[in-house]
């Protein structure tokens, strides 16, 4: 089976940094992980993709599965950035057909399945942030059927575009190169102005 996975960024409209920040890895072990900083203390998401990448490419493959690991690698991330400035989290990794991951923070995953349907998957509530002191990682686990797209969407790009929205989105960019799919997202959720930094991170499996 092959892993595709692509994302995209945009700054919210009037400012110069960009607090977002995204990772996609495909070594032995794809994964891929979207941060949004609340300030720019050192960059906040960027600082915790950097650690989460030294963190994960330390670790094998039994340990990547297990829920532990990313509960224990997220209080990690929470006490590298105590005190300075917080950031949500969501970070996935992909065995086979299996997804497995954790989230912080609101930043959320949506599942389109093939035939259509799309739901949210970061149902959880996740009040705390990383850099708070007091996060409390919330599992992702699932099973990609070939052509399902898994999302990942920090609040500037899923707060515009509800499920229906989303899907119509990804729908329109059917049969071009699946790198089209976190731009159309972007695209879509900025048509109404880009009140806040925006980031989409989009992951298929195929035969």
């Amino acid at each position: 089976m092959k892993i595709e996975c692509y994302g995209s960024t945009r700054i919210q409209e009037g400012r110069k940094l960009n607090e977002d920040a995204f990772l996609i890895g495909g070594g032995t072990i794809p994964f891929s992980a979207l941060c949004d900083g609340a300030g720019n203390a050192e960059q906040s998401a960027k600082k915790v993709l950097r650690l989460f990448k030294q963190l994960f490419n330390k670790t094998t493959l039994g340990k990547v599965l297990t829920p532990e690991t990313w509960a224990g690698w997220i209080k990690v991330l929470d006490s590298s950035i105590l005190g300075v400035a917080e950031s949500t989290f969501i970070g996935v990794s992909v065995i086979g057909r299996q997804v497995i991951g954790a989230y912080v923070g609101d930043s959320r995953a949506y599942l389109i399945k093939n035939e259509g349907q799309c739901r949210l998957i970061t149902i959880v509530p996740s009040k705390f942030r990383l850099g708070s002191g007091k996060t409390e990682p919330v599992p992702i686990n699932l099973t990609l059927e070939p052509q399902d797209i898994l999302l990942l969407l920090s609040d500037g790009a899923w707060t515009p575009l509800n499920p229906y929205l989303l899907t119509k989105a990804v729908r329109s960019v059917e049969g071009e190169h699946f790198a089209e799919v976190p731009t159309v997202i972007l695209d879509a959720a900025e048509r109404t102005g880009r009140p806040d930094d925006m980031t989409a991170v989009a992951l298929r499996i195929s035969t």
